[in-house]
């Protein structure tokens, strides 16, 4: 028989909500669900398999590949590793004849509870675009974009296309430096290391990623100015986990265990024994991550909070405005910077809740802005915690034939 005990047991490297996208082993990583209570998994030996088998819904990490025969798929294979709140992945791609492609966003993947604007789903594109144009560039290719051909939509994003793209064979196309690290980007969800502080010469690193004249990258780790951040952003996350409805999306989204997270790659995926464990024990379900009374609620509010308060810095990106051509340029710049980060060896976490535009996050919002110096129409589009941490898995994708149409 297979005994396993989970007893009063602390996590040290991970969160409940976001991603922790690797196997975890359990005399290290331990969480604290049960209280004093133990957990009892009974089975035959070698019967129960207590890991997270995720190749499938990761493989479009190592499958992206710039020898495909069609120029356009080549890029598209790197694009869609692009960073997108909660995962959802909202792009789909339409090939047309003159070696173009269209893009739209998928509406079944839009967040209107915690993103009721569209905005983070539109920076998420933003970031889609970037990383399309850098793998072109690649190749050989530059690309020609037409930004909202049918008009920009205004309070939602409708079906209307977001881009007509056309690929242009050119030698003299720009290679970025920043491409060798697509496939090495990850969003770490960790306890940074506190021992390590993030220097100006980090820091300027990711400034100096940003491309244009329109966006800035603001940063500091002055340990005055990274505390106020903290208790902002820790002021945020704590309103949309107590807001029933933003904290339901993301329950509604979750994906528990290898089974779950295979089948649907996106949405917010806790994988590895402890959580296929507490999933087979009934411990973890998504009525018990929805009830405030719950030990695990409380605990994955207190541990988020724990991952916030290690922060050694922070950035955040600015644009002048908040159009859709603003949000668009904000996501492709985002994603420079988090390749800039990777580059360097910082560890990479935004923190959207802050700057989230349900009502009742417009205290936190406000207070950000004021504690930044940032007036309007300029507004903060991003805001990042920085440090050391350990390597961490790539998320769950979708493979990039699932993202066409009309083929």
């Amino acid at each position: 028989m297979l005994l396993l005990v989970a007893s009063a047991i602390k996590t040290d490297d991970f969160d409940l909500l976001s991603r922790p996208n690797e196997s975890l082993n359990m005399n290290r990583r331990k969480l604290l669900i049960a209280g004093s209570a133990s957990i009892i998994i009974l089975g035959t030996a070698g019967g129960l398999a207590l890991h997270s088998n995720l190749k499938p819904a990761r493989s479009p990490w190592s499958d992206a590949n710039l020898s495909l025969e069609d120029p356009r798929l080549a890029a598209l294979s790197f694009a869609i590793l692009a960073p997108n709140p909660h995962n959802r992945q909202p792009w789909l791609v339409e090939l047309r004849d003159d070696l173009g492609l269209t893009l739209y966003c998928d509406q079944a993947r839009l967040l209107p509870e915690t993103d009721p604007m569209n905005r983070q789903i539109v920076i998420g594109l933003g970031a889609f675009l970037e990383l399309l144009e850098i793998a072109a560039g690649e190749n050989g290719y530059r690309l020609q974009m037409d930004l909202f051909p049918e008009g920009e939509p205004e309070l939602v994003l409708d079906e209307r296309p977001v881009a007509h793209i056309l690929f242009i064979k050119d030698e003299t196309a720009i290679k970025d430096s920043l491409f060798v690290h697509v496939q090495e980007r990850r969003t770490n969800r960790l306890l940074f290391d506190i021992e390590r502080s993030v220097s100006l010469s980090h820091l300027n690193e990711l400034a100096s990623a940003i491309k244009g004249v329109d966006d800035h990258l603001g940063f500091t780790n002055s340990t005055e100015k990274v505390g106020q951040i903290k208790n902002l952003c820790r002021g945020g996350w704590e309103t949309e986990v107590h807001t029933k409805r933003t904290h339901a999306e993301s329950t509604r989204l979750t994906r528990i265990g290898e089974k779950e997270i295979n089948a649907n790659p996106d949405g917010i995926s806790l994988s590895g024994p402890l959580f296929e464990g507490l999933k087979l024990a009934g411990i973890m379900n998504k009525e018990a991550m929805d009830d405030p009374a719950s030990r695990m609620f409380q605990e994955t509010l207190n541990f988020y909070n724990g991952l916030i308060e290690t922060s050694m810095a922070f950035a955040w990106l600015v644009s002048p405005g908040n159009s859709r051509k603003h949000q668009i340029g904000v996501g492709r710049n985002w994603v420079r910077v988090h390749l800039a980060a990777t580059r360097v060896g910082l560890a990479f976490h935004p923190l959207s809740q802050v700057l989230q535009e349900f009502p009742e996050m417009l205290e936190h919002y406000t207070q950000l802005h004021e504690l930044l110096n940032i007036e309007g129409p300029s507004r903060v589009q991003g805001i990042f915690r920085l440090g050391f941490a350990k390597n961490t898995s790539p998320s769950p994708r979708w493979p990039l034939e699932t993202r066409l149409i009309n083929i």
